[in-house]
């Protein structure tokens, strides 16, 4: 895609120097890399197979509870850490691993892996936080994140009910959501046999492992099970869409419109940066529990980096975009949070309409 943003001299030399001094300091070891990824790997890997195995075997409604909240989250962070930089091509050589990873880790959590890679590298990583151009803006009407969008009466209760709101999405995203975006992808007569069967395929083992199985074999009865599959998606969604939106969408983050002929109305760099919000981003805890999701500048900058580098790759940026003029936005994981609902109470106001 040609880039549509605008040239600003200064900001061209900015990512120049960046660039320059990023390659210069962050010194990267592969092997130190493949054992820190191996080890990851292990841990969620356990993680996710041992809370599944007591969702099949839970003998109690308690327990199964338990078990489809620890299979919801361990899953959640196994995507978190390892689906998210397979979809930037940044932990293989080659793109066929990279691909068969992301593809297996989204069918694991039901979303479709092909659609959701296309809108996130090619809409979203483009340009963030700009209508028209970021899918990720496209969400319910129920919500309104951004001062474009149409407002709508009961926007002003929306810091409110936000959490609820938020508790079924990712039941939204895995059947609604998926299954718009494949009939719009149908109807334009462009996609090959591999990509219908690999969204036919994707959904037919996500609920067959995590829904038909458990039914199958479980103890508890059938009534329980559903229930327990729902507040599973109810509580990893809460969380999924703060961590998300607290990246994106809180008090300092900024939105960028764009020109009669849409050409975005500043560099591509600034862009990234004013629209991005980290979280604990020197913490090396937070970065192998979030996968780098806390570190979103620094992965918008560079998403060929895999995570397991961003807090020193921080240090760097950190430091440089300072003397350059620049504050990062950062937040802790719940004054994020609160920052992102008093975005949400701001957006809610008639006054929070673009002109």
């Amino acid at each position: 895609m040609k880039d549509r943003h605008i040239h600003i001299t200064q900001d061209s030399m900015l990512h120049k120097r960046l660039n320059a001094v990023v390659a210069r300091e962050l010194i990267i070891d592969p092997r130190a890399t493949r054992r820190v990824l191996f080890t990851k790997f292990v841990v969620y890997l356990a993680l996710t197979s041992g809370a599944f195995w007591a969702v099949v075997h839970a003998p109690s409604p308690g327990l199964l509870l338990l078990a489809y909240l620890a299979f919801g989250f361990a899953s959640m962070l196994f995507a978190f850490n390892f689906a998210h930089d397979f979809s930037h091509q940044a932990v293989f050589k080659h793109r066929f691993w990279d691909n068969l990873g992301y593809t297996v880790l989204y069918t694991m959590m039901g979303a479709h892996a092909e659609a959701w890679k296309h809108r996130h590298v090619h809409s979203h990583h483009y340009a963030p936080n700009v209508k028209d151009y970021d899918t990720d803006l496209q969400i319910t009407n129920w919500m309104r994140v951004e001062p474009s969008a149409p407002l709508r009466w009961y926007h002003r209760w929306q810091h409110i009910y936000a959490p609820l709101a938020y508790a079924t999405y990712s039941l939204y995203w895995i059947t609604w959501k998926d299954g718009f975006v494949y009939m719009q992808d149908f109807r334009s007569g462009k996609l090959g046999l591999g990509y219908h069967l690999s969204f036919w395929a994707q959904k037919l083992v996500y609920f067959g492992y995590l829904l038909t199985i458990p039914l199958a074999l479980s103890p508890v009865d059938t009534g329980w099970v559903i229930l327990a599959f729902l507040l599973m998606h109810a509580a990893q969604s809460v969380f999924l869409l703060f961590t998300f939106f607290i990246t994106h969408h809180v008090e300092a983050t900024e939105y960028f419109d764009t020109d009669a002929e849409g050409y975005i109305r500043t560099s591509w760099i600034n862009n990234q940066l004013r629209s991005s919000n980290d979280f604990f981003p020197f913490s090396r805890l937070a970065n192998h529990v979030f996968g780098g999701f806390n570190n979103h500048i620094a992965h918008h900058l560079y998403p060929h980096i895999h995570h397991v580098h961003y807090p020193r790759l921080n240090r760097i940026l950190y430091r440089e975009l300072t003397q350059a003029g620049y504050s990062p936005n950062q937040t802790t994981f719940f004054g994020g949070v609160r920052s992102h609902l008093r975005h949400l109470k701001e957006m809610g106001q008639p006054e929070a309409v673009a002109a």
